[in-house]
C-alpha cells in the first residue's frame, strides 16, 4: 500500500501562485509513477501533470503547459505542483496519484489516490 496526502491548496486571486506536495509513505517513492489530476464541480476528473520515477519524462495537459510545473524529490518521497498564473478556472479539488510503473502515466489508471486538496482561485 502507498498513502498519498496531498498539502498547499487554498485560496488565491487570479494571477497568483500556490505549491502544492504529495507526501508519499509506505513504499519505496522512486518505484512509481506520479500523477496530478483535478476535479471541478460537474465535472471529470483530468489530468493535470505527470511524472515518471526518476523524472526523465513529463507530460502536462494542454492548459496548463507554461503555467504548471511537476517535479519530485525522491530523497523526500514527495511530488510537487508549482502552480502560477492561476486563473479562476483551474479551481477544483486536486489529487496526486501513484501507479508502480516505469512509464509516465497521462490517464486514471493509478493504482492509489490522495483525498485531495482544494484550490480556488477568485477574479
Amino acid at each position: 500500500q502507498v498513502q498519498l496526502v496531498e498539502s498547499g491548496g487554498g485560496s488565491v486571486q487570479a494571477g497568483g501562485s500556490l505549491r502544492l506536495s504529495c507526501a508519499a509513505s509506505g513504499r519505496t517513492f522512486s518505484n512509481y509513477a506520479m500523477g496530478w489530476f483535478r476535479q471541478a464541480p460537474g465535472k471529470e476528473r483530468e489530468l493535470v501533470a505527470a511524472i515518471s520515477r526518476v523524472s526523465l519524462y513529463k507530460d502536462y495537459a494542454d492548459f496548463v503547459k507554461g503555467r504548471f510545473t511537476i517535479s519530485r524529490d525522491n530523497t523526500k518521497n514527495t511530488m510537487f505542483l508549482q502552480m502560477n498564473s492561476l486563473q479562476p478556472e483551474d479551481t477544483a479539488v486536486y489529487y496526486c496519484a501513484a501507479k508502480f510503473t516505469a512509464a509516465v502515466v497521462t490517464t486514471a489508471v493509478y493504482d492509489y489516490w490522495g483525498q485531495g486538496t482544494q484550490v480556488t482561485v477568485s477574479s
